[in-house]
């Protein structure tokens, strides 16, 4: 019995190392033709504009741990899951496991999920560094709904329907590239 399960187990990080199980990695741009590039600057200034008006209301959490807990509590407070990732890290088995189980987890209840590139940019945004100097984890940040309050934002609604417009034509995880 437990060849059997020891040949799963490599069959499932097989495939995983090769990308069957991961979601679609095409972009928006190699999607949607004309003006997509305008389009993509509009939503990652907007993605921006969300990040830093949601920082000073506490309203981010980072770190897979951390999200993962944030995640397991509530739910419904999730308004947005970013996946980030850098070029050397596409391979990290490990972490390819925790986003896929992340993105199973938030497609269930009906969170929008980007991946994003430029993780040292993410940093700058979000002030990437812990109380005493510590990197802190960007890869996976979740935006929340402020304590006592549903979140209006014009930003945060571009972001929303661009992750819906990414599904209709059958992209369920966008990814974004954050400028310099």
């Amino acid at each position: 019995m437990r060849k059997r399960a020891d040949t799963r187990d490599h069959l499932w990080i097989s495939c995983l190392q090769r990308g069957y199980f991961l979601m679609c990695n095409m972009t928006f741009e190699e999607t949607s033709g004309e003006n997509s590039t305008e389009r993509m600057d509009s939503v990652a200034k907007a993605l921006e504009e969300v990040l830093s008006s949601a920082l000073p209301q506490g309203c981010i959490t980072v770190g897979v741990y951390e999200a993962a807990k944030s995640l397991n509590v509530d739910p419904d407070n999730v308004v947005l899951c970013l996946l980030a990732t850098d070029e050397e890290q596409v391979e990290d088995v490990a972490l390819q496991i925790h986003f896929t189980l992340i993105q199973a987890f938030c497609c269930e209840n009906d969170i929008n999920i980007l991946r994003v590139s430029n993780m040292r940019r993410l940093a700058e945004i979000l002030g990437g560094v812990k109380p005493g100097g510590e990197p802190m984890d960007m890869h996976c940040v979740l935006v929340t709904n402020p304590q006592l309050t549903t979140w209006k934002d014009p930003a945060l609604s571009k972001v929303n329907l661009f992750c819906r417009d990414s599904r209709i034509l059958d992209q369920w995880v966008p990814i974004i590239n954050l400028p310099d």
